[in-house]
């Protein structure tokens, strides 16, 4: 067994007091502050499947609000949304942001011409938006759904599903995300569902970044992948900087 493996291996071991103690995280972090409770925005991927999971146990489903924000979405992603509710007891919300999106590009586009990114980074903006106003209205903390990959890289939109108030997953790569889903009980369409951010159709996280998630985390947990993806590796997480920092002033 590799040394990448054996890692997966010993997370496998751990899983559960690793579970509690993210759990122990939330608690902490909610209760700590005499706060009401936590939004998380629920995209129906593996991620947001993990964080909902871990709220819904440390506070109990009344005090947690999970925000399905389809924007010309695919169905498959909706479906996987209430296959996780069901399984996890999430309450589960709907605001439907297609018409929204529509509009501000709409006006947008009196301006200049947007690509596919762009417009998916606006999509993640809008999503975002939507959270912090439940979350204001309720008194609630926005939970942040993204991995220790993502982080990484700079995988992540500023302003928009990078922004948080707390991240109880923030130390976990993909490959353990997937481990802790699996213990959390995390429905199997989204276990093996190819990972999207849900930005544009056909959009998948491998295909935009150029590189597996295999070949990242062996990286970030051994410090060796393919020479290749070494190299994107570096220049990505050098280039997005600015996103795992504060504002720079003066």
């Amino acid at each position: 067994m590799d040394t990448f493996q054996q890692h997966l291996h010993n997370y496998q071991a751990t899983v559960k007091s690793d579970m509690e103690k993210r759990i122990a995280f939330i608690r902490d972090q909610i209760d700590g502050q005499g706060l009401g409770g936590a939004v998380v925005g629920i995209s129906g991927g593996i991620d947001s499947a993990v964080v909902a999971a871990l709220c819904v146990r440390a506070l109990g489903r009344e005090r947690v609000i999970g925000v399905w924000m389809p924007a010309n979405s695919l169905p498959i992603h909706a479906e996987d949304a209430a296959k996780l509710a069901e399984a996890i007891n999430l309450n589960l919300v709907t605001v439907d942001l297609g018409a929204t999106f529509e509009a501000i590009m709409g006006e947008l586009s009196k301006v200049m011409t947007f690509n596919d990114k762009t417009k998916g980074n606006t999509k993640a903006r809008l999503r975002m938006t939507t959270l912090y106003a439940i979350a204001n209205e309720k008194g609630y903390l926005v939970v942040d759904t993204c991995n220790y990959s993502e982080l990484y890289i700079g995988y992540m939109t500023k302003g928009g599903d990078g922004l948080g108030d707390i991240n109880p997953v923030a130390s976990l790569t993909k490959h353990e995300i997937r481990i802790l889903a699996a213990e959390l009980g995390v429905p199997e369409s989204i276990l093996t569902k190819a990972p999207s951010a849900d930005l544009w159709a056909g959009q998948t996280d491998e295909q935009e970044m150029g590189f597996t998630y295999e070949e990242l985390d062996r990286y970030l947990i051994t410090g060796e992948t393919t020479p290749q993806a070494k190299e994107r590796i570096l220049h990505l997480h050098r280039i997005s900087e600015h996103k795992r920092t504060l504002t720079p002033g003066i």
